[in-house]
């Protein structure tokens, strides 16, 4: 339980700590935000492999391979669903009083909120596998990844007009949404063990569509400096898997 709770505050504290830092900085030098993406994507790619897909697959016989590539599938289908989604939520950001730029800014933050669910549930699906150091993987890149996260998010709401405690009360929002994703995907898989394997794969799946979606593009704007950084997450999580 300790180690559960632990998780949830680490992957949604990060988000809350990176939007503390957006407060102190008025503006977030792009290029090194995006290297911290980059560096994220490398670190989570290597995690969602090693530490949630390649578990699923058990003793890697044809059907237990077929269960893990379908969770794999089903969990970027349904992020992509989620992303369909979101401009059909606009209504909400409408309710707020807010036009135009807010209204955007708004649409911003509900799009973090939501594809941080499916983040903490991965967080919280591997602590299920009894792989400490998978577990450790996984949380360590989701976090690392929310950081510049929620360092981006603060100077845009600030930006529209929006009051400081209103900002940082939608950073929190972000931040919960994770640590109770966490907390499903722990409970839930354990409620459900025999959906263990499936779920492993389902959580790297969403994990590599959000990589393969948002961050490698952000990694590639960089250039070769972004692909060296992408690089250098993958060889330092290959490392900590060998010594965890």
């Amino acid at each position: 339980m300790r180690l559960v709770f632990l998780t949830a505050i680490g992957v949604g504290g990060a988000t809350l700590f990176g939007s503390l830092i957006g407060f102190l900085v008025k503006k977030i030098p792009k290029g090194f935000s995006d290297l911290t993406v980059s560096f994220a994507a490398g670190v989570m790619l290597t995690a969602s492999v090693w530490g949630l897909i390649i578990p699923s697959m058990g003793e890697g016989s044809v059907k237990e391979t077929l269960v893990s590539a379908a969770g794999v599938m089903l969990g970027g289908l349904f992020i992509g669903a989620c992303e369909r989604l979101i401009p059909k939520l606009r209504f909400i950001a409408g309710e707020s009083g807010e036009s135009g730029e807010a209204d955007s800014v708004l649409m911003l933050v509900l799009a973090m909120a939501i594809h941080n669910i499916p983040e903490g549930i991965a967080a919280g699906v591997s602590l299920v596998s009894g792989d400490i150091s998978g577990a450790v993987s996984v949380a360590g890149g989701i976090a690392l990844q929310n950081i510049p996260e929620g360092m981006a998010v603060i100077p845009p709401m600030l930006a529209v007009g929006m009051s400081r405690k209103r900002a940082f009360c939608l950073a929190l929002f972000t931040g919960v949404s994770e640590v109770v994703g966490t907390f499903l995907g722990y409970y839930g898989i354990t409620c459900f063990s025999l959906m263990l394997p499936f779920s492993l794969a389902f959580a790297g799946g969403a994990m590599i569509y959000v990589i393969a979606d948002e961050m490698i593009p952000i990694a590639k704007e960089q250039g070769r400096a972004g692909t060296y950084v992408f690089l250098v997450g993958i060889c330092l999580m290959l490392l900590a898997n060998a010594v965890l």
